[in-house]
Formats: C-alpha cells, sequence, structure tokens
C-alpha cells in the first residue's frame, strides 16, 4: 500500500503529456473522483472527441490513419457541424479519415478487487468493452472502453471523395454518438459515486466488504438481471443494448 501510494504521488506529479495538456472538462470531475480515493490512480483520458485526420505521406497504409504520425485538421470534444468538416477538409492535401472516438479512461488499482468495482459499475453504464489486466509484476490496469465509434475515408490526396451531403449524414451520426457519449460519462460517475457510498457504509465490515465486490462482480459478469444497489438499473443497460445494435448509430466503413 506504501509503495503505491508513492507512485501514486509521483504519478500525478508528472505534467500532462497529452496533446491538450489538459484533463478533458466534461471528466475532471469523474477523474477527481477515482485520484480523491487512495486505491485509484488515472493514467490517462478523453471525454471523447470528433475529429478530421490526415495521415502523413505517402498516405494510408490500408486506408488507416496512425494516431502517432497523423495530423489533426479539426478536432472537438463537443457537438460539431458540417461546416466545420468541409472547411477543415479545404487543408486537406493528402488521406482523411472523418473519425468519432468515444470517452476511454485507464485506471491503475492497487487491488484486484478494486478493479473488478470499477469494471463492474463501467460495464453497468454501458461501456461494454472495459477491461482488466495484470501484468508481470502485478500491476493492475483498468481501462474504461465503448464500442460505439466511427471512422470513415473522406478523401484521397487532398480530393474529396463523397459529396457535401454525405458529409452532413456522417456529422449527424457522429453528434449523436457524442450525446450518447456524455450520457453514459453521466452515469458512469453517479454509478460510481454510488458504488463507493455504498463501500463506505460497510467500513465497519471488512469481510463483508470483500464478498460484496466479489458478489457485485460475479454478478455482472454472469449478466443477470437484478443489480445489486448503488448500480445501474437493468432498463438503463437495455436502451444501450438497444443503441450499440442500431446499424445506423454504428456505422462503420473499411477498405
Amino acid at each position: 500500500m506504501a509503495a503505491f501510494r508513492r507512485w501514486k504521488e509521483q504519478r500525478l506529479a508528472r505534467a500532462d503529456e497529452s496533446r491538450k495538456g489538459s484533463v478533458d472538462e466534461a471528466v475532471a470531475e469523474l477523474v477527481q473522483l477515482l485520484n480523491g480515493q487512495e486505491r485509484f490512480c488515472t493514467t490517462s483520458s478523453c471525454a471523447g472527441r470528433l475529429l478530421l485526420a490526415q495521415a502523413p505521406a505517402p498516405g494510408f497504409n490500408g486506408y488507416e490513419v496512425q494516431k502517432k504520425n497523423c495530423s489533426w485538421l479539426m478536432v472537438t470534444h463537443q457537438l460539431c457541424a458540417k461546416e466545420d468538416v468541409m472547411t477543415a477538409l479545404q487543408k486537406a492535401t493528402g488521406d482523411t479519415v472523418f473519425k468519432f472516438e468515444p470517452f476511454i479512461l485507464h485506471v491503475q488499482c492497487q487491488e484486484l478487487q478494486d478493479a473488478q468495482l470499477l469494471h463492474s459499475v463501467a460495464i453497468d453504464s454501458g461501456f461494454r468493452n472495459s477491461g482488466i489486466t495484470v501484468g508481470r509484476r502485478g500491476k493492475i490496469m483498468m481501462a474504461v472502453r465503448s464500442t460505439h465509434c466511427l471512422e470513415v475515408p473522406l478523401s484521397h490526396m487532398g480530393q474529396l471523395m463523397v459529396t457535401e451531403e454525405y458529409v452532413d449524414f456522417l456529422v449527424q451520426i457522429a453528434n449523436r454518438k457524442m450525446e450518447e457519449n456524455m450520457k453514459r460519462i453521466d452515469r458512469f460517475y453517479k454509478c460510481l459515486q454510488l458504488a463507493l457510498k455504498s463501500e463506505l457504509s460497510m467500513s465497519n465490515s471488512p469481510h463483508g466488504m470483500i464478498q460484496k465486490i466479489h458478489s457485485v462482480y460475479t454478478h455482472r459478469r454472469k449478466r443477470k438481471q437484478d443489480k445489486e444497489p448503488g448500480l445501474c438499473t437493468s432498463s438503463e443497460n437495455k436502451e444501450e443494448s438497444k443503441t450499440e445494435d442500431d446499424p445506423e448509430t454504428n456505422l462503420s466503413f473499411f477498405f
């Protein structure tokens, strides 16, 4: 515990090395809530974004823009308009892709049961691609991820390959995804608050707390309908399932 605490202090004291250089406003309270707990330390996060990315010369490698080497012609963590994309496309000289990237959060956890609690809350909040990894040296990482992304090539060598009407269609889909993304973030924050409050009320019974966390995690993994107190309701997950199964709102293109 002492070693984790020292590592966390050093990690949080480091400068933010992201392109933006700070935590996105939409997830600032969530990051603060997690880092306020001794057993959690956030290592990276993005609230979700819409962007137009351009691949470096000589262009695409199988129509895939590599994040490390690409340039951003447009990026926003809010809703965007067709005009924003069209204006950015005027600056394109290479191959571009319009993307929606949903919320992602990486949290290092002190104990496996801490990661299991976060995983349960994340899954119940609609982030179904979340997962836990344990390194060889015992490093426990919890990744909160979603699956409702969007990635569509728009131009090749600076030439627009689709109509303006189609760009407008994509922007509408991307904006709906962003709106849903923000709802999930808010749900995750509220469910996490309830889960932590539930833990606090049981703090006088450590054995009972460990048993409860294991029960919640196992319960979620089996995808039963009944939920533990403090977590999201099954009705919310049913609505999320409808959204994720909608072919229009999950539009993706691969060439």
